[in-house]
């Protein structure tokens, strides 16, 4: 059945992203609407090989446009004014903000790990972090399996996990042009340094991490710590994770795992040089995993290095995926 869908912030990297995974996932669209701010509308963005004229985001075209689904890519301050908006008009919001991950009346979620939640809503459906949302889809079959007690991130993020700003800090800074996003040069350089810093040291991007695992694998109990690193890689967020269990576990038991969940390819040959890597993930939806190794330094410890396309998979894509948990599509 055809819906009426709406993405918000179409104009930017993840809006168009969005449009771009509806289309190869033929999503069912009916009717689309694109919403942007004033200073975007008026602007002409092609689909399905129809060209669609970009809205002012209003509660005027809100309710007159009158969706099924609303994709939002366009940050928490619209996110906070204008989801409900849409929700009171009858449509499902995914949200990929932060605004509403750790609200308690709306369910955070990855379809590969907790599609249930997803049909808990009141109108908004947050889409996790981007480094969450990969490092959840490969902790989730372990969790079931030996049961997780303690993890240890550490992230290593692509520079359009910032945005288009972003991406042309790193672009330019390669011809030695000065940072305009970042505080700091990224060309040949990491800056352990994503989002903002809080009191005690963590950055807000790692207190996302340590949150939204909690509630994603819906348990509060579970030690974790993390710290998150830009890198100066165009796409693709990787992640070294650590992962201390209650039960017994070993490399070939992991492995066995990881090959049956859902959205995980496993590259694991390192004598012959095989192992995720950025380039590997960019461009497709799923979560890969190598380096699988047992930690010797704990017991029931376990070493994994985790690769996604942090544009795909860890915004549109899973936000896509949430739209046909929920109209009975395809995943």
């Amino acid at each position: 059945m055809y819906k009426k869908v709406a993405v918000v912030g179409a104009t930017g990297m993840v809006g168009r992203m969005m449009l771009k995974v509806l289309a190869e996932r033929k999503f069912p669209v009916g009717e689309l609407y694109l919403f942007a701010s004033a200073r975007s509308a008026g602007k002409t963005v092609t689909f399905g090989g129809k060209d669609y004229t970009v809205l002012e985001l209003n509660e005027q075209n809100i309710k007159r446009a009158a969706v099924d689904y609303a994709l939002f890519s366009a940050g928490g301050d619209v996110s906070d004014k204008f989801a409900p908006i849409f929700a009171n008009c009858g449509a499902v919001v995914i949200d990929n903000s932060s605004r509403w991950r750790m609200d308690k009346n709306v369910p955070l979620v990855v379809p590969e790990v907790n599609p249930q939640a997803a049909f808990e809503h009141h109108g908004i459906i947050a889409n996790p972090n981007c480094s969450t949302i990969q490092a959840v889809v490969a902790l989730k079959p372990l969790h079931d399996a030996f049961k997780i007690k303690r993890i240890v991130y550490s992230t290593y993020q692509a520079v359009s996990g910032a945005g288009m700003q972003g991406y042309d800090d790193l672009k330019n800074g390669i011809n030695n042009e000065p940072p305009k996003k970042f505080p700091h040069p990224i060309a040949f350089n990491i800056l352990p340094h994503i989002d903002v810093f809080t009191d005690d040291g963590y950055t807000k991007e790692e207190i996302k991490m340590i949150d939204e695992t909690r509630k994603i694998l819906g348990d509060r109990t579970l030690r974790i710590t993390a710290t998150t690193a830009r890198v100066p890689v165009y796409y693709g967020h990787s992640e070294s994770i650590n992962i201390e269990f209650y039960e017994p576990v070993t490399r070939r038991a992991a492995l066995d795992a990881l090959k049956s969940a859902k959205g995980v390819v496993v590259c694991d040959d390192p004598q012959n040089n095989v192992y995720p890597m950025p380039l590997d993930a960019e461009g497709r939806d799923e979560v890969f995993v190598g380096r699988v190794r047992e930690d010797r330094s704990v017991e029931n410890g376990l070493n994994i290095w985790v690769v996604a396309d942090n544009i795909r998979k860890g915004a549109a894509s899973n936000a896509v995926q949430i739209a046909e948990l929920l109209n009975g599509s395809r995943q």
